[in-house]
């Protein structure tokens, strides 16, 4: 079957996909498409409240779908080439699948007669999608449309949520559809927890057992952490977030919840002699396999759960605390500006003059480790602010994750706070802010290094000024020109040296309200 040329208003299979999926709450479509997905877009001029946004990059738009779910709590839609680019999206969709967002993740296929050729772009897409998917379907007849697009956003907010991948054969895009579909109802299912964990959890706490709770998902929300400073207050408990959580709300008078070391040597002291409490998050393990160093970084029998990853943990903190008979007055950590030193900029410098800068409600997504653990540290005395970090380790999430919160938030400024190294990753992200007119400021912590690799080969004992080891750490020859690169994709740029520097730039950049802006942070 050849591919047909949309001219007329006849409605089609890809028309029904996208008012199911604008019916259901789906609203923004981040797409690279090729040939196979011609007929979808196409069908978004026919159908309307379906906002596309390109990406020159498929994990472009893979992440701001998963910045964008961690924003709105719904999907946004993907539209990926084929095997390959669906590929070329994996990365995000790992860090997506790690962070439990909702994405309804489209990809194009060759017409249903063709696959039997094993064309050049012929591949098993199930095979790439199962893996970072909680829910895979391949279309098989026009009459499945409705019906696989109305399962598949219901996968994506349903108890496992996550990516949901559903495959169109560019035949059932095209295909000609009557006017008269019948709608489909998108059941959702609200998050509850088990009232019996809040009871097991009790006796431990009543039994004066040192405990430490362990936060992620809906814990890490502003009431989960009002609950969970209550119970810390009445019980004398310790508290940390997971070390990489999807979304943390921080600052404007919320508890100070340090997040758990990333290194597996102060990690397991944290946990050490205390039953582990997990509120929705996972039992924690090691990043890395290290020989000598146990993977596990509390044993099984320490660890008891209270809420698991996509219940309401929030609410089971609050019952929990409620039983407790816990204090409801705690206070949290008030705002203050840091006083930063005039002087050469340093990490803690950064996480500083960025935590005095955050107006009420920004976002900050966070990837490198460079500024991004001394910024946290810094940001528990800021305005109010959301965070979002690298929650599957796989580079080249910052950039679009800012993006997707943008187009998500349009009412909140966005900050990206990157390593130099991990924001060539999905650089071409900048091309997309510009131009979408997102003002969005990424702040580029340049010391022209994978800072992180530096610092496994110092920890295995290896030299860093070997000269293999040099050329596969060191970013430097020849450098980075942020500001060419960066003015290439339409975005202006300013490079600063100095804390003066850096927080007049803070400045301009929040009068900056037409686009985004990148400040280039030289850093020794």
């Amino acid at each position: 079957m050849e591919i047909p040329n949309l001219t007329s208003a006849q409605e089609t299979g890809a028309c029904v996909v996208l008012k199911t999926a604008r019916d259901a709450g789906v609203t923004v479509c981040f797409a690279n498409p090729g040939t196979t997905e011609m007929p979808f877009v196409g069908a978004l001029d026919m159908v309307s409240g379906v906002r596309p946004i390109l990406g020159l990059f498929e994990g472009v738009c893979t992440g701001a779908a998963d910045g964008y779910g961690r924003m709105t709590g719904k999907p946004a839609m993907t539209l990926l080439h084929l095997g390959p680019g669906h590929a070329n999206g994996i990365a995000n969709l790992h860090n997506a699948r790690r962070a439990r967002t909702p994405i309804l993740n489209i990809i194009g296929d060759h017409t249903r007669a063709h696959l039997k050729y094993d064309a050049p772009l012929t591949s098993d897409i199930e095979s790439l999608a199962r893996p970072v998917s909680v829910w895979f379907r391949s279309v098989a007849t026009e009459d499945d449309l409705a019906r696989d697009t109305s399962d598949a956003i219901a996968a994506t907010m349903g108890p496992s949520r996550g990516v949901a991948t559903l495959v169109l054969p560019v035949d059932l895009q095209s295909v000609p559809m009557s006017g008269d579909q019948p709608k489909m109802a998108t059941h959702i299912v609200e998050p509850s927890f088990d009232g019996t964990r809040v009871d097991d959890v009790l006796r431990l706490m009543q039994s004066k057992t040192p405990v430490v709770l362990l936060m992620g998902d809906r814990a890490l929300s502003a009431r989960g952490q009002r609950a969970a400073a209550r119970i810390l207050a009445a019980t004398g408990a310790t508290c940390f977030s997971e070390t990489f959580p999807a979304r943390t709300e921080r600052g404007g008078g919320l508890p100070d919840i340090d997040r758990l070391p990333y290194f597996p040597e102060p990690a397991r002291e944290a946990l050490a002699r205390r039953k582990v409490v997990l509120a929705g998050a996972l039992a924690p393990v090691t990043y890395f396999g290290y020989e000598g160093i146990p993977s596990e970084l509390a044993l099984p029998e320490d660890i008891v759960t209270l809420a698991t990853p996509g219940q309401a943990a929030d609410l089971a903190l609050e019952a929990l605390a409620d039983r407790l008979e816990a204090p409801t007055d705690v206070a949290g950590v008030a705002r203050e500006v840091w006083n930063v030193e005039d002087g050469a900029l340093t990490p803690q410098a950064v996480g500083r003059l960025l935590s005095n800068a955050l107006p009420d409600d920004a976002i900050v997504s966070v990837e490198g480790g460079t500024c991004g653990y001394p910024f946290v540290t810094a940001s528990a005395r800021a305005r109010r602010h959301t965070i979002l970090t690298n929650t599957g380790g796989a580079i080249g999430q910052g950039l679009p994750v800012a993006l997707g919160a943008a187009v998500a938030c349009p009412q909140r400024r966005v900050f990206a706070l990157q390593s130099d190294g991990s924001a060539q990753y999905t650089i071409q992200s900048l091309w997309t802010m510009a131009r979408e007119r997102l003002p969005i400021v990424m702040l580029i912590a340049s010391n022209k290094r994978y800072g992180i690799l530096q610092t496994e080969l110092a920890r295995s004992g290896l030299p860093l000024d070997a000269p293999n080891s040099s050329r596969l750490t060191l970013l430097d020859d020849p450098p980075i020109d942020w500001p060419a690169l960066s003015q290439g994709y339409g975005v202006p740029c300013e490079r600063v040296r100095t804390t003066q520097e850096l927080a007049a730039a803070l400045t301009r950049a929040l009068a900056h309200t037409t686009g985004p802006l990148v400040i280039e942070m030289c850093l020794p």
